[in-house]
This record gives structure tokens, sequence and C-alpha cells, in this order.
């Protein structure tokens, strides 16, 4: 999958006119690092991959392959695409021990849906990073053990356990346990607008996710 995401990425921003050194400067990563994730010559790390897909103003649809990268990101309509069988179902391997399959969904533009798995020791940031981004989380533990850091509070969330929150408030997961959990996570409310965010300085995965908000015409408040 590292090698159809990278195609998917590189169509995208050609298809924007954006050049490898000005999308790279935007995404504050090196050009080089950029021409590795797009060749498919390395892994990227979720805060990388949100960085990125940020300034092309995709969602997690675009980069999965349920839809070909276009232009602009496309208006809200109605889904026609056929539901995918599971096993056929893209994933991109993180380089932090997070694994992201996408789910076909139906409805509007403003859904992501992905199956979520953390191995142990797996987090969603590789510094600890608690994030913040528009939609509303909505989250299934499937099997395993999760813990779920919510502002100060911290739960720790087990097979057959739900969630649901505003994503606009600092979070942070991560697999304590000896085994791998996994989840489904449906983000409703994410729906991006056309046009890339305006180059800002992105250090980590709260940056990339307030470019996210920007996208979306909404602030973290």
């Amino acid at each position: 999958m590292t090698a159809e995401l990278g195609d998917r990425l590189r169509a995208a921003r050609t298809a924007q006119g954006l050049s490898l050194r000005a999308t790279a400067a935007q995404a504050a990563i090196s050009p080089s690092l950029l021409s590795q994730v797009e060749t498919g010559k390395v892994q990227p790390s979720v805060s990388t991959l949100y960085a990125i897909v940020s300034c092309l103003g995709l969602s997690v649809d675009d980069v999965l392959g349920h839809r070909p990268p276009t232009a602009a990101p496309p208006k809200p309509r109605v889904r026609t695409d056929p539901v995918l069988p599971f096993a056929q179902a893209p994933e991109i391997v993180m380089q932090n021990g997070v694994t992201w399959r996408s789910l076909a969904v139906g409805g509007d533009e403003g859904l992501d849906a992905v199956l979520a798995t953390y191995q142990p020791g797996a987090a969603s940031s590789l510094d600890e990073t608690h994030m913040r981004h528009v939609g509303i989380e909505h989250g299934f533990i499937v099997r395993g053990e999760l813990t779920l850091k919510l502002e100060f509070d911290t739960f720790v969330l087990r097979a057959g356990d739900s969630l649901c929150f505003d994503a606009q408030r600092p979070h942070y997961y991560f697999n304590a346990s000896d085994e791998v959990a996994e989840g489904v996570w449906y983000i409703i409310g994410s729906t991006r607008t056309a046009g890339a965010a305006a180059p800002v300085d992105i250090r980590n995965a709260v940056d990339v996710l307030d470019v996210m908000g920007r996208l979306h015409g909404r602030s973290d408040g």
C-alpha cells in the first residue's frame, strides 16, 4: 500500500500544479522525504502523512483509494461507490505502529471511517502530543485494550467499549498492553473545502490538525 499511497499523493500534487519543493516547504518536511514518500521508499508517520494531506486538501478516503485524487477536493455529494469487501479494504501502515484500514461509507463527504490497529506500545503520535481536529469522533474497541487521554482525564478502553467526543478536545491514544488493540473509528463533520492551506510552520500533529481546521473554515477556539 505504501507505493499506492505515494502514487495518490503525487497525482494529487501534480493535479493541483504544485511543485515537490513548494509542497514540502508547506508541509515543513524536506523535499527528499516527500519524494521518498511519493515513490514508496519511505513509510510515513501519522504526523507526516497528516502534514502532506492537509497541504493538498485531501481526506482519508482520498489517500486510501476510495476515490481518485483530483485538482480540487470534490463538492459534497451522495456516494455511489460500491461497498468494498473487508478483505479488499486498502490500508496504511504508519511508522509508530498504527495501521489504518479504510471502511466503505455512504452519505456525504463529511464522514471518514477507518479500522485502526495499534500494536503493543503504539501511539497516535511519536511524542505524546495531544491532537485536536474538527468533527465528532466515534469509536468502538473491537479487541485488546487502548488508553485514551482526553484533556486531563485518562480512560482505559477494552473490547466492547465505545467512545464519543468533540475531536477539538485534545486527545491522545496509546496501547500500553502486550496485545494488539483494534477499533472502528468514525469522524463525523470532517468535510474539507477546496484549496490548500496557507503555508504554516508545522512542527507536530497538533499543528497539522490545526491546518485541517482551517481547511474546514473553522478554528479550534
